[in-house]
């Protein structure tokens, strides 16, 4: 089916990157093959020559990521630490990066331990808007954002920010890890950004049973330099695992709806409770950045992570996140089920206390990932284990 630009969120979720095979199957088939045969040489019966390069399943994954980012290419990666990988690979050497200080820790760990090797220097500000331009290097190639961070939930100008490197004409990529939020809350590339990262393992699969990443952009030549590297690198997931996360993608306006409506109660119940100290949450009137959270997302939903520092230090962080029923004590985010975790020594446990606790991270801070199950039952569990907590 041919998607129109102007067709809805929902339209294009269930509809984009749709293949219909010379079966007429509705669900596209998996194809497994690893290689495709040619009629002579170098000329292939079809499209596909050998799935490194490309493969039917992961094209289809790819145009519908670009579809709903509001993009015209979409590449997919066998995990969201290879998306940043290549994205950070394709700087010259030598290069310097700015990047939000409150980012996720693998992302993190791939700036200080691994990009450096290839002599990319990152700098980390957790006052984006306010430091670029005094931060900005000759050599400068990237600007990092995280939107909200992971895990205190600060939500960047994307536009400000763009609007920034604009004034300071220079070659530099604005990039805007998405994976929050998912295509659904947000669409960076509409106030500016270059090229938008997910990890894919979270919202947009959405069932915790699949490790991926996505990137999409309007940008020709991002792109081609990008997909070269892909196919060079070959860090591509498997033709079922993209074929599962297009499965998974069909439903994200459903499923990222309901964790952001159910997280917004919760939300509200934590900020009025005796046993915490403060509350991240976008959707909250009381979020320092709400105004820009209205500007840039859908009907100012807030989604479904929710951060918060507990009454009682590290020792009732680890009673509350021991003594829930429901949200498992887990890595990861954005799956219909609700999780929850302590990053100081779980996500972001490589990051040295002193960095971390500059960009808000500290030894109290809860963080959940709320999914789609009752309400109801969701705020009784988190009452109960507060309650346990302060015991």
């Amino acid at each position: 089916m041919a998607i129109q630009s102007t067709d809805k969120f929902a339209t294009k979720a269930i509809h984009a990157g749709s293949h219909i095979d010379v079966h007429g199957s509705v669900i596209e088939p998996i194809s497994l093959s690893t290689t495709f045969k040619q009629s002579s040489p170098a000329n292939p019966i079809g499209v596909y020559e050998y799935s490194r390069s490309q493969n039917p399943n992961r094209e289809n994954l790819e145009n519908a990521i670009a579809a709903l980012e509001n993009g015209k290419y979409g590449l997919a990666f066998s995990s969201g630490s290879a998306t940043t990988a290549v994205v950070l690979q394709s700087l010259p050497q030598n290069s310097h990066a700015i990047s939000i200080g409150d980012v996720y820790g693998g992302t993190h760990r791939y700036f200080t331990k691994v990009a450096n090797a290839h002599g990319v220097e990152t700098t980390f500000t957790n006052n984006l808007l306010e430091d670029l331009p005094s931060l900005v290097k000759e050599n400068t190639k990237l600007v990092w954002i995280e939107s909200p961070t992971n895990p205190t939930l600060k939500v960047t100008d994307i536009q400000a920010v763009s609007n920034t490197i604009k004034k300071l004409n220079k070659d530099i990529l604005l990039v805007v890890d998405n994976t929050f939020l998912s295509p659904y809350l947000s669409n960076p590339l509409n106030f500016g950004a270059d090229i938008v990262v997910h990890s894919a393992t979270k919202y947009i699969n959405g069932h915790s049973d699949v490790v991926l990443g996505v990137l999409a952009t309007n940008s020709k030549d991002i792109y081609e330099r990008l997909q070269f590297l892909q196919n060079a690198i070959g860090a591509i997931p498997s033709p079922f695992d993209s074929w599962l996360a297009h499965r998974g993608l069909r439903t994200l306006h459903l499923r990222v709806r309901q964790a952001s409506l159910n997280a917004q109660q919760i939300a509200e119940y934590l900020e009025k409770s005796d046993l915490v100290e403060a509350v991240n949450y976008p959707g909250l009137e009381s979020h320092a950045q709400r105004d820009i959270v209205k500007k840039q997302h859908r009907d100012a939903l807030g989604g479904g992570m929710i951060s918060f520092r507990i009454k009682g230090g590290a020792e009732a962080a680890n009673k509350f996140s021991s003594s829930t029923r429901l949200f498992a004590l887990a890595e990861s985010l954005g799956g219909i089920e609700s999780l929850l975790e302590v990053p100081a020594v779980m996500t972001h446990g490589g990051i040295p206390k002193e960095a971390r606790e500059a960009s808000g991270v500290y030894d109290n801070l809860i963080r959940l990932s709320v999914g789609i199950e009752d309400v109801e039952d969701l705020l009784d569990d988190v009452k109960q284990a507060l309650v346990a907590s302060a015991n």
